[in-house]
């Protein structure tokens, strides 16, 4: 079996690999060898809009920290695939598997990976998982972390802080409270307008500012985010009023567009937790109203440690129903997405879906798939548009669903 960092070199280097370009991706895999989500920045409620599952579907979906993997498990599969290059967040997918499975009740699950910073979390950790991980898991979660306890604390310790992704939130809120703000103030809006309005004053302005504009053009500074170089070129070229104001526009369809008290994304961007208190401002891995189907469902979700491609190559012609790509297609020159896109035509049942993200607003797969392969599938442009704004994440410049012909 290929370690972490094997299968990340060989995601992000490929035929794009060179000069300065080879320096940066050599530094993003080093980054990315790491636990980088511990929790999901897709939103599965616009993936299982757009798949319109029916029971029995076989899903194949990359794991990163595990939030959709397990919320596609109510709408009642055969089976969940999740496949990662990184085990950190496999260990992570898996841990939230077990926590359902084995805890005695909901309440225990919402404390456990609701709040995840009560102490009593280490007696559930001792009690009812820690026995029943993988071995790969239980080596992650029993190793110390940089703190010197055992990464398992996490869970006292507002887990969803920790990893690449929650530090650089961290970050972010120090940044803006330098540049004058307060990301913090966007909680106390009571409504959308309220929330434009507190967006305005206290968010919008650091965006704008010397020093950010500065950062925005540097790929190193966006690592923590999972936005490896050639993603980095897709943003450039969608930034035609400049990267900052981008990020900024972005921030705001995650700020503005959607009641903070149902959006679980916008819970940890501005507060760094989630709002236990409100069922719908919970992931939906975590709302009480899925909780029997995913206790229920717990066991047909399975991990792989593997590439998207190679996991695929070993599967049933027309054996696949749904296909979620994150963002991965970001990553990868023409050899390597025409190699899995093979293999999607190959295992995709009449009718299946796949829906990814891009970094940028245009799909890759028009000018980078051979015309034949494409002649496979079809998509709406008008629809992904739709698609997208409904995407309460709001990080990536478009959502986009095609469908087996």
């Amino acid at each position: 079996m290929m370690s972490s960092k094997a299968l990340i070199d060989s995601a992000v280097f490929n035929s794009t690999t060179a000069g300065r370009k080879g320096i940066a991706d050599k530094l993003f895999a080093h980054w990315f060898s790491r636990l980088v989500y511990a929790q999901i920045w897709e939103d599965p409620q616009s993936d299982l809009q757009a798949l319109q599952l029916r029971p029995g579907a076989n899903i194949l979906t990359i794991s990163s920290g595990g939030c959709n993997a397990l919320a596609y498990l109510s709408a009642e599969p055969a089976a969940v695939h999740a496949v990662d290059l990184n085990a950190a967040h496999l260990a992570m997918l898996n841990m939230k598997q077990q926590a359902i499975k084995h805890l005695p009740d909901y309440d225990a699950v919402l404390a456990y990976l609701g709040n995840a910073d009560q102490t009593d979390n280490l007696k559930r950790y001792k009690r009812h998982i820690r026995q029943h991980l993988s071995d790969d898991a239980s080596n992650f979660w029993e190793s110390r972390s940089l703190t010197g306890k055992p990464r398992y604390h996490y869970f006292t310790d507002q887990a969803y802080q920790h990893g690449l992704l929650g530090q650089f939130i961290g970050i972010a809120h120090v940044f803006v409270r330098m540049m004058g703000g307060d990301m913090r103030k966007m909680l106390e809006a009571r409504n959308l307008q309220e929330q434009t309005s507190l967006f305005e004053r206290y968010v919008a302005p650091a965006f704008d500012t010397a020093l950010f504009k500065l950062i925005a053009r540097q790929p190193l500074a966006l690592y923590s985010l999972g936005i490896p170089p050639s993603q980095f070129e897709a943003l450039k070229n969608d930034a035609r009023d400049g990267l900052h104001n981008l990020f900024k526009e972005r921030m705001r369809h995650l700020a503005c567009d959607f009641p903070l008290d149902q959006n679980c994304f916008a819970q940890q961007a501005f507060g760094r937790r989630y709002d236990t208190g409100k069922q719908a401002a919970l992931p939906m891995y975590l709302q009480q109203t899925h909780f029997p189907a995913l206790r229920r469902n717990i066991d047909r979700l399975h991990a792989h440690h593997t590439t998207l491609t190679d996991f695929l190559s070993t599967q049933p012609r027309a054996s696949m129903d749904a296909y979620l790509f994150l963002d991965a297609q970001d990553w990868m020159d023409q050899q390597q997405i025409t190699a899995l896109w093979e293999e999607v035509t190959r295992t995709a049942a009449p009718g299946a879906k796949v829906v990814f993200r891009t970094g940028g607003s245009e799909s890759p797969l028009e000018h980078k798939l051979p015309a034949g392969l494409l002649t496979a599938w079809q998509t709406d442009p008008a629809h992904n548009k739709a698609l997208y704004a409904t995407d309460r994440s709001a990080i990536y410049g478009g959502m986009h669903l095609y469908q087996k012909i």
